[in-house]
């Protein structure tokens, strides 16, 4: 694209989704990049249409109306550049239609070359389908049958650090060998394949599939065991993305041509937007999209092994650390029941604040697995999804904390006596350091009250100390995403001010005690001077009314044993920012134990979603 940043002031951009293609329009007005309209039609990439551009122009047709802008042209063509009310300067576009990006990873050791390859393709928008091991205590042959099987869009092959042993890298370039793969999409070309291992061993490996399929060398991601270099193999998944998956699929040669920057991953572009936001601001944030089928889970935390004397060598070692992760089979309408099953019955009856029959509740789920696309039109029905929500959510970071932890494998010296010792594999999702906590997918984003989201937020995830809460309106950060790569400033106002609705804050204290028992005292003055002081009870919720766009200081003095980000018992002073819901204090304590007697569980859970008015009152009347 060869256009300035400071001349683009009108841009269109699309993501075209499995099933429903949104556009949205952003201008510059006022001194200041808004979304101006959203519109969304069915994609179009299956029979009978094969076309993914008419999808597009449908939504884009819908954006036109809206906004009373003609952007197509009487050929059907996007225009461009704009000329006086017509046209847009730049149109730009994500794609996760035809199940978005699939691949399978391979490294010699699963928990380090393997791990660090895994990393590089989910960051860069894929579904892992497979990993492939050499310790993964398969025997070759299955190895062999798993790689036909699958037919991913490409493959990862790491392995080894640079200088060291080059065997069992060629071992696994001659499993690929021999299951001789073929690509999900597209006939008549090879699979490709990112070879990002042991430079040594690039010989070899190119002597063993050479022929065989579509080889692409890049920089080992794992060039010694205390970094990760993942960016060169990331930009060749895209390159890749684009060259071969998205070539073959119907229309996207046409819509390539359309745009003015490379397609991009709808899940990869999610996590820029969220990278870029967090490095700017230096906040730590963890996201999560909450689907039918899938919940995808970003995080970007401090880099525990950040080394600023290195920020300039020639792998990465970033202040700060993204990871995503994708759990295939949790999800609200599709997964349910693999919810249902992975959670347990107890644990999501725990969530509902009446009694509710065992057998009502697994016809919810046969219900919910026969009729996916609907949605709640009872209160009991809507009380029991959002207790699913919860389990999906819990089990969805449970798994993102265990993927997302420091490189195994690392050593260091810790005194002159002690032989180096592998460090352990702790998570770096760090819940007290959390900055804000971002929620997408219907069940949050078009939750009925926006309390319900914060509620689901903080019972799902159960952060700690101060945390702002926030929900994704219309889900518009796969277009931020792709804006961030060429127009960083566009990108992140429209992230700021019309693609995040703030839900507020929540001051949540890490400790246990019994009911009614002191947490802490607080003190709150808005800036209307107004002041609010009490205390803070164990198992109990407060919630006070601070709006978008204000703030108030808080004090919070924690009792014994309790913590609020400076360590136990020791005061806090800090400024809370407003939201739609307001100023949550949350006094149950962290980790969240909710009562085994059942009158005391539904009396407590009664108790906390009417201090945060997430139901109407009459709703949980309900048997009690």
């Amino acid at each position: 694209m060869d256009k300035k940043p400071e001349d683009i002031k009108v841009i269109l951009a699309t993501d075209c989704g499995s099933t429903t293609t949104k556009a949205i329009l952003i201008k510059y007005h006022e001194g200041e990049y808004r979304l101006v309209v959203r519109g969304e039609a069915p994609t179009t990439v299956e029979a009978p249409f094969e076309d993914v551009t008419m999808g597009v122009l449908n939504a884009v047709s819908e954006v036109t109306e809206l906004a009373g802008r003609e952007l197509i042209d009487k050929e059907g063509r996007i225009i461009r550049p704009t000329e006086n009310d017509k046209g847009c300067d730049i149109y730009i576009s994500t794609s996760s239609a035809g199940g978005g990006l699939q691949m399978m990873v391979a490294g010699v050791v699963r928990s380090m070359t393997a791990k660090s390859a895994e990393h590089a393709a989910l960051g860069a928008g894929a579904i892992v389908m497979d990993v492939i091991a050499s310790n993964d205590k398969r025997l070759p042959y299955q190895q062999i049958e798993r790689i036909r099987q699958l037919r991913p869009d490409m493959i990862l092959l790491s392995g080894g650090i640079d200088g060291g042993t080059i065997k069992h890298v060629a071992e696994l370039a001659e499993l690929i060998s021999a299951a001789d793969p073929k690509p999900r999409l597209g006939i008549g070309y090879h699979l490709p394949v990112i070879f990002a291992g042991n430079k040594e061993a690039r010989g070899e490996v190119k002597d063993i599939i050479e022929d065989k399929v579509d080889l692409r060398i890049v920089e080992n991601i794992r060039p010694v065991l205390e970094e990760e270099n993942l960016k060169p193999a990331r930009e060749m998944i895209h390159n890749l993305f684009m060259e071969h998956v998205m070539a073959q699929a119907p229309g996207y040669k046409k819509l390539m041509g359309w745009t003015d920057a490379p397609i991009m991953p709808t899940p990869g572009a999610v996590g820029a937007i969220m990278k870029r936001v967090a490095d700017e601001e230096n906040i730590q944030v963890l996201g999560v999209d909450i689907g039918g089928a899938t919940t995808d889970v970003f995080s970007v935390f401090n880099n525990p092994s950040y080394d600023p004397t290195k920020a300039e060598h020639e792998t990465e070692n970033p202040k700060t650390i993204f990871n995503r992760t994708v759990s295939a089979n949790l999800g609200m309408s599709y997964s349910i029941s693999n919810v249902f099953k992975e959670a347990g019955i107890k644990n999501i009856v725990r969530w509902i604040p009446f009694d509710m029959d065992e057998v009502v509740l697994r016809n919810q789920v046969k219900n919910k697995m026969i009729r996916p696309t609907t949605i709640p039109q009872a209160i009991e029905t809507l009380i029991f999804e959002q207790a699913v929500a919860r389990e999906a959510l819990r089990l969805a970071l449970i798994q993102h904390c265990n993927f997302a932890t420091t490189l195994k494998g690392v050593q260091k010296q810790r005194t002159i006596s002690e032989t180096f010792e592998q460090v352990g594999s702790d998570t770096i999702v760090d819940l007290m350091g959390l900055d804000i906590v971002i929620g997408s997918g219907g069940v949050l984003s078009h939750a009925p009250r926006r309390n319900q989201a914060a509620m689901l937020l903080l019972d799902a995830f159960q952060p700690y100390g101060i945390t702002r809460l926030a929900v994704d309106s219309i889900f518009m950060m796969p277009q931020l995403g792709v804006l961030s790569t060429i127009h960083p400033k566009a990108a992140t106002e429209v992230f700021r001010k019309d693609c995040l609705i703030h839900l507020g804050t929540a001051v949540c204290p890490f400790g246990n005690s019994k009911t009614g028992t002191k947490v802490g005292k607080y003190r709150i003055e808005t800036e209307d001077g107004d002041i609010h002081t009490g205390e803070l009870l164990y198992g109990f919720m407060e919630k006070f009314d601070l709006p978008v766009g204000k703030t108030a200081k808080l004090r919070f003095e924690p009792a014994r044993g309790f913590d609020i980000g400076r360590g136990s018992g020791k005061t806090l002073e800090t400024v809370v920012h407003g939201g739609v819901v307001g100023l949550i204090l949350d006094g149950r304590g962290r980790p969240l134990v909710i009562p085994e007697d059942n009158t005391e569980r539904v009396q407590s859970l009664v108790r906390w979603l009417l201090a945060l008015d997430v139901y109407p009152e009459e709703a949980l009347k309900i048997n009690r």
